[in-house]
């Protein structure tokens, strides 16, 4: 047994040769591995998604098909599929995140509960922070924050799934802002920090700036939405602060792409997307954004000219965005040079994730008795196939179901934005229904807004200055017009000079004198672009649009598509 002072030179092995000098007993130590260090870099990989809209049933049409690697469309999309696809995807050092969008323009599994079902799916599936996106706003702010936060909606109580217990994740709006007197500050957090691998990785959110002319007014009342680079900037700042140095931007804005592109090129048409991109602070290493609908991966150089990743993955769950990257252990930093993008097309070829399987039936079960009643019945496919006028025949039958709506409140005649018109009507039976037949469910996917309807008076001049507007630094949307509304455009004139030849029921406007147009209030807010809207006088409201939309076809019974010959020109 060794006395206290060998023990102490046995444990104190700094000693051990003073020990030695001096005559004391020195016991051995038999020699221990020394701890594996860690590697200077620790290895992070991102899953995202983004513009889901509440698919949670497989998408169909062209909204259910994508582009593979091999340049192949396949079918693509659904819960089940996006859940077993990033099973296979994941790793232990994966974090999930998306870039907005998720809900709103919801099919009516998720709709008729406010989206509660695919909220509660994508935090199932380990989303851990998302950008907001415009049509997170669809409902208005205050539901954004019931979304995010928990309670049973105001107006419609719980959903048979009982109290909401809000997002597992955090939704991130860096540039929007509330009003509060003399003071602003963020509507939810501006940015979060996750910690994986022994790192810590910063993610900011932000929405297009655009989207108070994208959504309804009323819905975002008080609200700032600030240009996206100054408020990435600004969070870029705090959390360097924070000494936390890996950040992510999930931006809900982004870029067309060149036509036939391959998804697995970048070839994108340098838009809002590629200026935040490109502008953003330096210390952010990742842009992942959605809004277009566009599937690439792309590199861009950050204001230092170091290369920086861009990417966006399609929409509906038809495609998964992976980076793989890695962070110096010692600065906090992502190496740049390690980042590594791919798109994966979330194929129906592989076993779907039975436990989303159940989940969905679920919801398709509780929500089929109103989904699957008919309100009438066509005579052939009403789609939005645009004429060279840019004229639809869906969009020209729900003008017509606007206006007979809105006719005891005056209305004259009627308007109807485009982008709200967001599916087209088959003929082929989508189910057990019967060919031709039209349910609710469907005239729901047609517009899923629950926009309300409203009239307000222009003058004649005011009515040729609105369709003016269909033409802006943004793009071109052609308003689809009543039966009783003509006008002819032409594309080779000058801006502000594009329209001639309008008549109502026949008769050509007078400048001076005062028609009633009916149109939804989205539109009536200044939406897309609309402004001078805003300029009418006498505004009372109506119905929803959809119960408008449905309350036509059971008064008609049997619809045919409408000849498409109520704009000339081209």
């Amino acid at each position: 047994m060794p006395d206290a002072l060998t023990v102490r030179c046995m444990t104190r092995r700094r000693t051990i040769l003073a020990c030695a000098a001096a005559g004391l007993t020195v016991i051995a130590l038999t020699a221990q591995p020394a701890a594996a260090r860690p590697a200077p870099t620790a290895s992070v990989k991102l899953l995202a998604l983004n513009d889901f809209h509440g698919n949670l049933e497989p998408p169909s049409g062209s909204s259910g098909r994508a582009i593979n690697e091999n340049g192949e469309t396949v079918e693509a999309g659904g819960a089940a599929y996006v859940a077993a696809h990033l099973k296979r995807l994941r790793d232990r050092h994966t974090l999930t995140v998306a870039q907005g969008d998720l809900i709103g323009a919801t099919p009516l599994i998720s709709a008729a509960y406010h989206d509660e079902p695919s909220v509660q799916f994508l935090g199932d599936i380990g989303v851990t922070a998302s950008a907001v996106g415009n049509h997170e706003f669809d409902e208005g702010y205050r539901e954004l924050l019931r979304i995010q936060h928990g309670g049973c909606h105001p107006e419609d109580g719980c959903s048979p799934e009982g109290k909401w217990r809000g997002a597992k994740f955090d939704y991130l709006s860096a540039n929007v802002l509330k009003k509060r007197g003399h003071w602003k500050r963020p509507l939810l957090k501006p940015w979060t920090i996750r910690h994986v691998n022994g790192v810590r990785v910063g993610f900011i959110g932000v929405v297009t700036k655009t989207t108070p002319s994208i959504v309804t007014a009323e819905g975002i009342k008080g609200l700032e939405f600030q240009d996206e680079v100054e408020a990435a900037n600004r969070a870029a700042r705090e959390l360097k602060r924070r000494n936390v140095r890996a950040m992510v931007l999930l931006v809900h804005e982004g870029d067309q792409v060149n036509a036939g592109q391959r998804p697995d090129a970048c070839g994108v048409v340098p838009g809002a997307g590629s200026r935040i991109a490109e502008q953003a602070d330096p210390e952010i290493d990742v842009v992942l954004s959605g809004h277009t609908h566009q599937q690439y991966v792309c590199s861009v150089e950050d204001p230092k000219g170091q290369p920086r990743l861009f990417s966006s993955g399609s929409s509906f769950g038809r495609v998964i965005t992976e980076v793989n990257l890695k962070v110096n252990r010692r600065t906090g930093d992502i190496v740049r040079s390690s980042l590594r993008g791919d798109n994966h097309v979330v194929t129906r070829d592989v076993p779907p994730d039975p436990k989303t399987e159940r989940f969905v039936q679920t919801w398709k079960d509780r929500v089929a008795d109103i989904a699957n009643r008919p309100i009438g019945t066509i005579t052939a496919d009403i789609t939005r196939a645009p004429s060279p006028s840019g004229e639809t025949a869906l969009g020209d039958l729900i003008a017509d179901a606007q206006l007979a709506a809105m006719r005891d409140l005056g209305a004259q005649v009627a308007l109807m934005n485009p982008g709200g018109v967001r599916t087209d009507l088959t003929y082929a039976a989508s189910g057990a229904e019967g060919d031709g037949v039209v349910t609710y469910g469907e005239a729901f996917a047609v517009q899923p807004f629950n926009n309300v309807m409203g009239v307000v008076s222009l003058t004649g001049a005011q009515l040729d200055a609105l369709l003016e507007q269909q033409w802006t630094d943004a793009g071109e949307k052609i308003l689809q017009p009543s039966a009783n509304l003509n006008f002819t455009i032409d594309r080779a004139s000058p801006a502000g000079d594009r329209v001639s030849a309008i008549t109502v029921d026949g008769t050509p406007i007078d400048p001076a004198a005062t028609y009633k147009v009916a149109a939804n209030n989205f539109l009536l807010g200044g939406g897309d672009g609309f402004t001078v809207f805003t300029e009418g006088t006498d505004q009372v409201l109506g119905p929803i649009d959809l119960d408008a939309f449905v309350a036509y076809f059971q008064a008609q019974g049997t619809l045919a598509p409408p000849p498409l010959n109520r704009i000339s020109g081209q």
